[in-house]
């Protein structure tokens, strides 16, 4: 067949995505252009190989040294060796080489992993065979080989490898249905149509013989013949196929410009706050380290400005070196100095850093609470370096479909002329067990009320895009409603599934679409035939309400369920003739062909007459409502981000408890803006919150009072990109500016009808306001992916609808509920760990250095170490590196089973409380204060004393051995009192290191090393532990060094305490095992007070709650004696009554 007619292809855009324009010929399975056409031009398009990978075998080493050589103290450390290296200094530099290499090596072998898996997956993509035809056969080759021009073949349950025109299947109808779900997480059936003049081409040959041309971007009028074509035409990659045998498509995008990969993002280093704290103090270090270094090089001359001291008498200077040049001797001394003192910048950090996020990080994957029973699914960690960033969220960016809800619809009622009608509860074609059989609420109709009862049930039964499935298995087993024979309907809406499946059980069943004809089968089993006219058209229609319909649509959207108003209209056969040519005129106008559409479908629906009215309810996931409370009372503000209308959407918010009832809803759309200008509405908005934010300041819990007035905002697409466009003058930032101001003074906000690419404008957005807040995006599909790896931090959710998110994510978990624990257990406890271990690092290292600084007062600057070599090597890498790298990840500073019921601890560590410059000075002056004691203690105890049995005195290894022995004891026992959670590891790491340190220095000093070129140690350490005043300054010294520190604790515990010491206070005592923390409204309840404040007790729904004070504690239970009476007390049946109460009997 020879079908040699130009295709325009024209697409509707979506919203952020109007300065996108392709312009492009295709010559369907790569023929030459048909007689009289331009001349050709041959175009390149990309291959269809996807790479979600960083690096790759040619860039690995060069741009990886880049990233971490970006690092400042990798950058200084390379400066150190390579000074060390030119110039002759105190120590070797095998000192700074080493460590410095081993860093940079583990971090990239580490990082390197990481990309090879993601390699791996993008290999298994791009390798996976395809089936094209060339020349009339099947071809097979993989799919990274697809070009652009390329027919291929796809059969059922196979995916799109790339994005096609679908040209025609083995349907009759020329139809197929696709699921999307690993891109936008439905896992509903959508109906395709093949091109009209193509979907006769069933065979090989037949589309092998194709002749024809698609133009993307052409507009104008054309000479030749055309068929327009829309999004119904088109195939997305990653789609999979559905219940069809085998379609036939051309490739139009390929590889990275498919529409999947337009929505990632390149990839980009994620840093987290913790590792730019950790970098800035670096530099305050780098710069204490100068200015010592300085002090000591200008000391030194001015020490050395009388002669007898420059050049004594036992250490004459040669005549070469009294040539030098001032002043590269001095700029020589200087870099002596800042090599002697560079241990004061931990490179060692680094090194426990990486394997402390990379070891802490199973912790998460090894969590049996996170494991998902129904999928088999556990969390996945795909990278390790933003783990603490889970203890810092402040925005969570969360998508809806698939996210929040399961996208598995229940038809609940139907309300026809104020009679009720509830059938079984279906969902899918299963009904469930606890439901009762068909429920008439209120009298039966009359008989003009049955006729316009069944027309409305037969409404339900005709006006939707569902098909029938003829099999017992579609996507697994799955039975008609009414338990006869095999069937399962299937659509792309879950919606029309849950109302042709509820309709059934009041009595019509839908059976087929055949030869254009729609049957049903009524109560008095009489198939009926309607002809079929396709519309595939959704929009909004106002209509006014009867007083009892609209009363129940309202009591059910605000139980957060899906309504649907159903109205019908007679049409005489001249009508209907006349809106069939109109509807065909406006399908197949090439100039404003959505505006001739909605002009014809406003003819149709005018004086429409009202029927009645559906609830369908959309199911949350589990525990979702449960996981958004709680995380709001962390104080994270949680956004929802969806490309549903605003009306679900909302809903949806209203039944996972992100809008309450008491939440005024604030609109910022397109139809107002359109009503008032977009300047307007901001102020407006702008007024309305700041009148009240500024007379009432928000409580401890997100605004989750009953007391005070809480704000929701609901944006769409098209006025986010309104705001996002620059304005005249060239400036958006003022209605930015607005807008986040708005934003920050409202409780939750919502923003739908939201393309891929503005989801990751409004995470930038708030990514760079002025706060700079730390954001998480969640969600399941290939369309989240673009806000994933745009926030701070990234998680995807396996579940069931594909995995493109979480391939691209940094985590991956289940379930949404998933992510209570995952941030307020899990990332609560790794940023106290690594905020201690930072901060633990730069005071053990002032501990170490500063002493040697000192020492150079009484060593006439001479470049004197202090410690022997083997002290200064093994202090980090041996002495101080395992006990803290336990802690960092064992430490439990509170209960696992307090963290969860206690959502508010986690604003303890919020804005990076633990590494604020207040907290960074007060350990350094620890530190400073401690190597003062170190010093001046040993030096002043022994100075001028005989400290030995025979009268000797002790030499200046002696000396600094012994300042090292207090110091190793003074910093480990310090980590020692700041440990909670003690296990026998604990005991065995902090005691160990402390007596590998004594047998080391035993050996160290009591062997001649036949290796070694000096034995300056050998006997010291023996000598040092021989004297009692030794013992009693090592003793002594280490008391005074910890007690400032034990009683700023002590102090502040008693009389400053935070919330986390008042529960660490309250949990000492002995009490009962506490019950998982169910978020509720437990702060509403003023009828009920804890001794404990860490028992923060919950009602339920329809759950009864025992609580006794027994012994001034709060437990569930009493005491064994007293379990043969108990009191109880139900809570109210709706959980979110402001004012419910708990009584507390005694």
């Amino acid at each position: 067949p020879d079908c040699s007619r130009l295709i325009l292809l024209s697409f509707p855009q979506c919203a952020g995505e109007e300065n996108w324009v392709d312009s492009r010929t295709i010559y369907v399975g790569h023929r030459e252009p048909p007689p009289g056409a331009e001349a050709y031009i041959p175009q390149r398009y990309p291959d269809n190989r996807i790479v979600s990978s960083k690096y790759t075998f040619w860039n690995f080493i060069p741009k990886n040294l880049f990233e971490q050589f970006r690092r400042v103290a990798n950058f200084y450390f390379l400066i150190i060796f390579l000074v060390q290296l030119i110039i002759d200094t105190p120590t070797s530099p095998v000192t700074s080489g080493l460590p410095l290499f081993f860093v940079i090596t583990v971090t990239a072998i580490k990082q390197g992993y990481e990309d090879w898996l993601r390699h791996k997956a993008d290999n298994a993509m791009n390798q996976c065979p395809v089936h094209f035809i060339q020349h009339g056969k099947l071809v097979r080759k993989q799919s990274r080989k697809l070009r652009v021009g390329d027919i291929v073949m796809v059969k059922e349950d196979e995916t799109f490898p790339c994005d096609l025109i679908f040209l025609s299947s083995n349907r009759g109808d020329g139809t197929c249905h696709v699921t999307t779900a690993s891109l936008d997480g439905e896992s509903s059936h959508k109906t395709h149509y093949a091109v009209q003049d193509t979907k006769g081409f069933h065979t090989e040959e037949d589309i092998g013989g194709l002749h024809a041309t698609i133009e993307s971007g052409a507009s104008g009028s054309l000479e030749t013949d055309f068929m327009p074509l829309g999004s119904e035409n088109l195939l997305l990659r990653g789609a999979t196929l559905k219940n069809t045998e085998k379609i036939f498509g051309v490739a139009i995008y390929t590889g990275m410009e498919t529409k999947m990969a337009l929505n990632y993002q390149s990839k980009s280093q994620k840093r987290s706050a913790v590792e730019k704290s950790m970098n800035a103090f670096l530099i305050v270090y780098l710069c204490i380290l100068i200015s010592k270094a300085l002090i000591n090089t200008v000391l030194k001359y001015v020490w050395q400005s009388e002669p007898f001291r420059d050049e004594p008498w036992y250490n004459q200077k040669t005549e070469s070196e009294r040539q030098r040049n001032l002043f590269l001797r001095a700029f020589t001394d200087f870099l002596a100095f800042m090599v002697l003192f560079n241990y004061i910048i931990p490179v060692s950090m680094y090194v426990t850093v990486e394997m402390q996020k990379f070891l802490g990080s199973y912790f998460i994957t090894w969590d049996e609470d996170m494991f998902d029973e129904e999928t088999g699914e556990g969390p996945l960690v795909n990278t390790s370096d933003l783990n603490e960033e889970l203890g810092q969220v402040e925005y969570i960016f969360t998508d809806k479909t698939g996210t929040l809800t399961e996208n598995n619809m229940e038809f609940k009622e139907c309300c026809i002329e104020g009679h009720v009608y509830v059938p079984h509860v279906i969902c899918n074609g299963q009904v469930l067990p606890e439901s009762s059989g068909i429920d008439m609420i209120d009298s039966s109709p009359s008989v003009n009320g049955r006729e316009r009862e069944e027309l409305f049930f037969r409404a339900l039964c005709l006006c939707h895009t569902v098909q029938v499935k003829d099999n017992d298995s579609v996507d697994g087993p799955r039975k008609s409603p009414d338990g006869g024979a095999s069937c399962v309907y299937i659509s792309s809406s879950p919606d029309e599934v849950a109302l042709v499946e509820g309709v059934q059980r009041l009595g019509f069943t839908y059976l087929r679409l055949k030869d254009n004809y729609m049957e049903l089968l009524n109560r008095e089993n009489h198939v009926e035939r309607y002809v079929h006219l396709a519309l595939r058209w959704k929009r909004q229609v106002l209509c006014v309400l009867p007083q009892f319909i609209r009363a129940r649509v309202e009591r059910n959207a605000v139980e957060g369920l899906r309504t649907l108003c159903v109205a019908y209209k007679r049409l005489i056969q001249e009508e209907y003739e006349g809106i069939c040519k109109l509807l065909q005129a406006a399908k197949v106008a090439l100039q404003d062909r959505e505006k001739k559409l909605a002009e014809a479908y406003e003819q149709i629906e005018k004086d429409l007459i009202l029927l009645g009215a559906t609830a369908v309810e959309d199911r949350l996931q589990e525990k979702a409502a449960d996981t958004i409370e709680a995380l709001q009372k962390a104080g994270i503000k949680v956004w929802v981000l969806t490309g549903d209308k605003m009306e679900t959407a909302a809903a949806t918010c209203y039944a996972c408890k992100l809008f309450r009832r008491n939440t005024q809803l604030l609109e910022l759309t397109t139809k107002r803006i359109e009503e008032q200008s977009l300047h307007d509405v901001l102020f407006e908005l702008s007024k309305t919150v700041l009148r009240h934010s500024g007379s009432l300041t928000r409580d401890n819990f997100s605004g989750l009072s009953a007391d005070m007035q809480d704000y929701g905002l609901i944006i769409d697409g098209a006025a986010l990109s309104l705001i996002m466009k620059p304005r005249e003058d060239g400036s958006s930032s003022n209605y930015r500016e607005l807008f986040l101001e708005i934003c920050r003074s409202c409780s939750a906000v919502l923003c739908c009808r939201m393309a891929p690419l503005q989801k990751a404008q409004i995470v930038k957005l708030i990514k760079f306001s002025k706060e700079h807040p730390i954001t998480l995006a969640v969600g399941d599909g290939a369309n989240d992916v673009s806000m994933i790896l745009e926030a701070h931090v990234g998680i995807g959710v396996i579940g069931k609808e594909g995995r493109q998110a979480a391939r691209n994510s940094d985590y991956a978990i289940p379930k949404f509920k998933h992510l209570k624990k995952m941030l307020l257990v899990h990332g609560h406890f790794y940023y106290i760990r690594i905020s201690e271990l930072v901060q633990y690092f730069f005071y053990k290292n002032v501990c170490f250095i500063f002493p040697q600084f000192l020492y150079q007062f009484f060593c006439g600057f001479s470049q004197q170490t202090l410690y022997d070599t083997a002290y200064l090597t093994l202090y980090n890498i041996s002495f101080t590196s395992l006990p803290i790298l336990l802690y960092s990840l064992m430490e439990q500073h509170i209960g696992i089973d307090v963290l969860k019921r206690d959502p508010t601890l986690y604003r303890d560590v919020a804005k990076n409380a633990l590494l604020r410059w207040r907290v960074f000075i007060y350990w350094t002056l620890l530190g400073l204060f401690d190597a003062l004691v170190f010093f001046f203690g040993a030096y002043f105890m022994f100075e001028n004393t005989t400290v030995t049995s025979n009268g000797q005195i002790f030499g200046n290894w002696t000396f600094g051995t012994l300042v090292f022995t207090v110091m190793v004891f003074t910093v480990t026992l310090k980590l020692a009192l700041d440990t909670h959670y003690w296990t026998w590891i604990n005991h065995f790491v902090i005691w160990g290191s402390l007596l590998f340190y004594v047998v080391f220095s035993l050996l160290w000093g009591g062997v001649i090393w036949p290796f070694l070129n000096y034995q300056r140690m050998y006997y010291v350490f023996i000598q040092m532990l021989s004297s009692g005043p030794a013992w009693l300054a090592i003793v002594l010294l280490v008391t005074i060094s910890l007690l400032p520190d034990v009683l700023k604790k002590v102090l502040c515990r008693q009389l400053w305490p935070t919330a986390t010491e008042r529960v660490q206070n309250g949990c000492a005592q002995p009490r009962d095992r506490d019950s998982e923390f169910t978020p509720l409204a437990s702060l509403q309840s003023p009828g009920y007070q804890s001794t404990c404040p860490s028992a923060a007790w919950y009602s339920s729904r329809s759950q009864q709650v025992t609580l006794a004070a027994w012994k001034g504690k709060v437990s569930v239970e009493p005491p064994p004696a007293l379990s043969g009476s108990r009191h109880h007390c139900s809570s109210s049946p709706s959980h979110s009554c402001p004012g419910s109460r708990v009584q507390l009997l005694v």
